[in-house]
């Protein structure tokens, strides 16, 4: 029997819920059973599957506050819990309405006169989702429903820091008898993802570096495909010729919200020498206007940081940049208020890519900001780095931005930041080690869960088999 997990709450500091992992067998049971009832939910064909969907999607604004309720207890923040709600209930919408064109069988003729093609796909039976704890709705979500909108079963273990979510989201999938086989939920830690991984067809994770890379190894142990989203340390780039009111306004939105939290948050700065100064500046002016969530939800804008792991890591990298040379000019430390671990919005100069806060992810509302003399510097800086999830770029003109493109990262945000995370739209690839496989947001994710398939066929009017005709000689 596998030992009960104690969950913090992040604002108070109180282990106030415990969840309990199930038994390998358990696990191995439950996986059994969604596979039997894969083969129904994908035979009874996607409209059924789409009404299953929307039936949920009603299901849960019927008990919305409730999940509302849940995720600022697993998070601490409210609007950010709000938004991600109204995210993920969009997000059933979204591939409701493209799946008819994107899983539309196709036929055509071949090189060869007398052979036709025509070609399908099959869903992988069963997907494990594997997902982290900062924003716990959208990232155990995010593969779910495009999964099985195209026909698959899938098995959700979401992080152990921020499971209660959970609960509403299986009040409302009760009620759905067409999904309620094929959809389940299982919480644990560890252990319990490492058994998921041994019982399902293919796995979606996201996550650290570390842990992505153990997942990786399980998964080529039992050659099944491992789509894994990682860490991040996103720079944005401010050229000479920049708005810095837009600019600074942008910046500190994609530094801070969440906290800090989220793998496309802007986690390093590099402005044009000329206007260093004015930059970080205004950048701190704006900064200091923003308030933490304490002592009640709508006290300030700024949630607690979720993890005492993380909050540990925050304090360690600005302890680091401090004892290298560093200055902070606001914020700059993290704070014990009610039990929880708060920091403030950090504007910090005098740094280099010696420091941990420059080249490890912080995940915090840290914005380190560092000067370039030309641009070729402003990319080679950009560029230092093992990550590349995504990047921001400012300058006067879009073609002047645009001509900033040897940034390796999978989306680069032109005068804005962040937006690869609230765009639903383009297509996009992790660069370095921020992940394998296409972004979750674009078009082409629901391909990720299918098999094609190509049925050749040959037509009457050549009634041998094709090669009849061909000697072996013509052959080889």
């Amino acid at each position: 029997m596998n030992k009960p997990i104690e969950v913090r709450n992040p604002r108070n500091g109180k282990y106030d819920y415990v969840i309990l992992p199930p038994s390998p067998r358990l696990l191995s049971h439950q996986c059994q059973r969604a596979r039997r009832a894969q083969t129904r939910w994908y035979h009874i064909g996607l409209e059924a599957r789409i009404e299953a969907l929307q039936t949920w999607k009603q299901a849960i604004v019927s008990v919305q506050e409730q999940l509302t309720q849940a995720l600022v207890t697993d998070t601490g923040r409210l609007s950010t819990s709000i938004l991600e709600i109204n995210t993920f209930l969009d997000n059933i919408d979204r591939w409701c309405d493209l799946s008819p064109e994107l899983l539309r069988d196709s036929a055509k003729n071949t090189a060869i006169p007398f052979i036709a093609l025509e070609q399908t796909s099959v869903p992988y039976p069963l997907v494990g989702v594997i997902s982290t704890w900062n924003l716990p709705l959208l990232l155990s979500t995010i593969n779910t429903i495009p999964a099985l909108i195209a026909g698959c079963a899938v098995i959700v273990k979401p992080s152990e820091i921020s499971p209660r979510f959970v609960a509403p989201l299986i009040t409302a999938l009760k009620t759905v008898p067409d999904l309620r086989d094929v959809l389940s939920f299982v919480e644990g830690g560890g252990e319990t993802g490492a058994n998921l991984i041994d019982n399902v067809d293919l796995v979606c994770f996201s996550g650290s570096l570390t842990t992505g890379r153990k997942v990786a190894q399980a998964a080529a142990q039992r050659l099944i495909p491992a789509y894994l989203e990682l860490g991040g340390k996103d720079p944005a780039i401010v050229l000479e010729s920049a708005n810095l009111e837009l600019a600074t306004r942008a910046i500190l939105w994609g530094s801070v919200f969440n906290a800090g939290q989220s793998f496309v948050s802007i986690q390093r700065i590099y402005v044009a020498q000329s206007i260093f100064t004015q930059f970080y500046h205004q950048l701190i002016a704006r900064a200091i206007t923003l308030h933490l969530a304490h002592p009640h939800l709508d006290s300030g804008e700024i949630g607690p940081i979720i993890t005492e792991k993380q909050a540990a890591i925050i304090n360690h990298h600005l302890i680091d940049a401090i004892e290298n040379g560093a200055l902070i000019h606001c914020g700059g430390k993290v704070e014990q208020l009610g039990g929880g671990w708060w920091c403030r919005p950090t504007v910090i100069t005098q740094v280099n890519h010696s420091m941990k806060l420059m080249t490890d992810p912080t995940f915090g509302p840290i914005m380190p900001v560092m000067p370039f003399t030309t641009l070729e510097e402003a990319v080679y800086l950009a560029n230092d780095s093992i990550y590349g999830q995504s990047a921001a770029v400012f300058a006067l003109s879009q073609e002047e931005a645009l001509a900033v493109g040897r940034l390796d990262a999978g989306a680069i945000s032109i005068n804005d930041a962040a937006l690869t995370a609230i765009v639903s739209e383009g297509e996009k690839n992790s660069f370095k080690l921020s992940g394998l496989g296409a972004s979750p947001l674009g078009r082409g994710l629901i391909q990720r869960f299918l098999r094609k398939k190509a049925f050749l066929i040959k037509n009457n009017s050549s009634p041998d088999p094709w090669w009849f005709d061909h000697s072996w000689r013509d052959l080889h």
